[in-house]
């Protein structure tokens, strides 16, 4: 679970599913029978998928990705959740797989009543055991759960946060006392010890506003001087007594199986009086690289830097932090808890949602330097285009993974599904993307992705987008935010579409966040321009300016010039040399969130261009007249070395090897 916002309310997305109330002591009396008789039909064993039977043949070989649900309302007899969330999961010293879960009762909200639960395989995932519960809340939460396996040993340490429960669905008050607790299995998890309090080893006393282990599973570390030890993450805030004043991610560390606990490596950020901060790295999730640091992989809630995913290495068996952590801007996600394993040395996975937005389209991207870089979303291996959040993944066996997430048609808290996987099934390498040339200084040249292709333009050749997968992307540098300043954007445009969003140039994030668009929408007629900036803590605000209802939609099939500049106050949308204006909103234009720039395709991969682009061009300063004018008419650059990206679309060059995409 992520903290509670500054203003009380949780920062994932509102509570939806219903409650679903205890059953009355006289209804349970007569239930029974009938409850005794579905636990014992539910310690049979489940299976992922029906095998042949009564043919005499044996089963047919496995498909490389089988899924099915595994914990939902009401499919556990003698269970009476309201929903289950926040997966974790690990594979045994014996092989045996322990897939965790928070059962909570009363309704889906963070700070209800709820049990930790947990079921069991055997065979891989094939088939399931019952469920049981392994920390009962008794009416406050026992949530957070963050497994660990002793290999040594084959002691399995479940770490686990308490607060007090609440009645309805609404989140824990700020300040939010919370204790971490630890308790343990000596039998792979049939059994379980009594939990017991760690607050003096992990808690210090000015994290008094919030903390949370894990959630997921932490690791045993296998290499060097700190061999065998225990890692788990954890983040939490502090208080001053009138606002949260810092934020901590932090390793825990046990080096005696568990026994005993300490803070290791800790990375704090301090609140500004205005609630700004730079970052919130939280829900942590680890993996120890070949040279025996741990990359520490977090959730960004709500920092000022680019990025909802932070990312840090650990060194001296996660004692310290080589470096604070770094937001990863161009690593698309929303804000949500995700988990990084390693398939082998040459090959890590990140379980994550694909969209920058919303939590849905949770895919699998890899990395082949352990981490220092991710696959691009659209690269991934796709797990399903449905609502879906939290995820924890674990090796099954030798290049075979199982993934344990919440998912849902219309909420992502609807079930926790475990799918498993081969790496054959994830597919090979991607190669470079062909690219075009960016003529900004210094600028690496632009990835051009699915159906593009060279057509004649207005000045030279330009680029044709068909409309279904077609788009060009900037490699993320620090010299594309715009921040709060002036600027100019201008492009010329050609299309026939009659339906649908029809983005032109795309720069920042999506959604509420900040993002500076260009785009044209046919069924309405306009084609248009969108600000959306932050300023301060307060939320980010949109301003929308269109052309001249007299230019409709452009869609014409002729070559029309558009620009859009930040000047003066006023938002300005330039077509064709006739201008419109708004008044602005203040702020940033690229912060918080995650950033791109897209030429021809909406960041989520929702929207694709059908038409052409030609000679797209950012520069950060707000362009006189007369200089966009030159612009339109004969293509020259304006004076000043403020050019952000000039894109004249003129060719595609073939991949080059060993260029690194993201």
């Amino acid at each position: 679970m992520a903290p509670p916002p500054r203003s009380g309310h949780r920062h994932g997305a509102p509570t939806s599913l219903t409650a679903t109330r205890r059953t009355t002591p006289l209804i349970a009396t007569s239930l029974i029978a009938t409850a005794l008789a579905g636990l014992l039909l539910a310690l049979t064993p489940q299976p992922m998928r029906a095998m042949a039977a009564g043919t005499g043949q044996p089963p047919a070989p496995r498909p490389e990705f089988e899924q099915r649900v595994l914990f939902k309302a009401g499919q556990e007899p003698g269970f009476d959740y309201a929903c289950y969330r926040i997966p974790a999961i690990v594979t045994t010293g014996k092989g045996t797989l322990l897939a965790f879960a928070e059962g909570r009762k009363d309704n889906c909200g963070d700070a209800t009543d709820i049990d930790l639960v947990v079921k069991r395989s055997t065979d891989g995932g094939h088939t399931w055991g019952p469920l049981r519960v392994v920390n009962a809340g008794h009416g406050d939460t026992h949530g957070n759960p963050a497994p660990v396996v002793d290999r040594r040993t084959g002691r399995i340490i479940l770490a686990s946060t308490y607060n007090q429960g609440r009645d309805d669905d609404q989140s824990c008050p700020v300040p939010c006392d919370r204790t971490p607790h630890i308790q343990f299995s000596e039998n792979d998890g049939i059994s379980w010890s009594r939990p017991h309090e760690v607050t003096a080893q992990l808690r210090p006393a000015a994290w008094n506003s919030w903390y949370a282990t894990g959630p997921g599973h932490g690791i045993q570390l296998t290499r060097g001087a700190h061999r065998g030890r225990l890692v788990i993450g954890v983040n939490a805030e502090s208080h001053d007594g009138r606002h949260t004043s810092a934020n901590h991610a932090a390793l825990a560390l046990s080096d005696d199986g568990g026994a005993h606990w300490r803070l290791g490596a800790v990375d704090s950020y301090p609140v500004a009086p205005d609630g700004t901060y730079r970052q919130a790295p939280s829900e942590l999730t680890l993996a120890e690289r070949d040279n025996g640091t741990v990359l520490v992989s977090g959730r960004e809630q709500g920092g000022t830097d680019l990025g909802n995913r932070d990312q840090a290495v650990a060194l001296d068996g996660g004692g310290r932090f080589a470096a604070p952590f770094l937001a990863l801007p161009d690593l698309y996600a929303p804000m949500v808890q995700g988990a990084v394993l390693p398939l082998r040395p040459g090959r890590w996975l990140l379980s994550l949602p694909a969209d920058p937005d919303r939590r849905r389209t949770l895919t699998i991207r890899s990395s082949y330097d352990q981490g220092r870089g991710w696959e691009a979303a659209e690269q991934g291996r796709r797990i399903t285009t449905d609502w879906s959040g939290y995820s924890d993944m674990t090796v099954v066996s030798p290049g075979t993974v199982g993934l344990l997430y919440e998912g849902g048609k219309a909420d992502a808290r609807q079930e926790i599904r475990f799918a498993r996987f081969t790496e054959s099934w994830l597919g090979p390498r991607p190669g470079p993307d062909p690219t075009t040339p960016d003529r900004a200084p210094g600028a690496p040249g632009a990835q051009v992705l699915g159906g593009v292709r060279r057509v004649d333009g207005r000045f030279g050749s330009a680029l044709r987008f068909d409309g279904v997968s077609g788009a060009v992307r900037l490699p993320f540098r620090p010299s594309l935010p715009l921040g709060d300043g002036e600027f100019t954007a201008s492009l010329w445009f050609r299309y026939r579409a009659t339906r649908g969003e029809q983005p032109l140039l795309w720069m920042g994030g999506v959604g509420g966040a900040p993002q500076v668009v260009l785009r044209a929408e046919p069924a309405a007629g306009r084609v248009g321009g969108q600000l959306t900036a932050a300023l301060g803590a307060s939320p980010a605000r949109t301003a929308t300016v269109a052309a001249a209802p007299a230019a409709g939609a452009g869609n014409d099939g002729r070559w029309h010039h558009l620009a859009l500049r930040r000047r003066g106050g006023r938002l300005v949308l330039t077509l064709d040399g006739v201008s419109t204006s708004v008044r602005y909103v203040p702020g940033s234009v690229s912060r918080t969130s995650t950033f791109g720039v897209h030429l021809g395709q909406k960041p989520d991969g929702r929207s694709f261009l059908a038409g052409d682009l030609d000679d797209v061009r950012v520069y950060r300063r707000a362009l006189s007249d007369a200089e966009l004018t030159a612009v339109r008419t004969t293509g020259a650059p304006p004076s000043g070395r403020e050019t952000v990206l000039w894109l004249p679309l003129d060719r595609i060059d073939p991949p080059r090897p060993g260029i690194a995409v993201r």
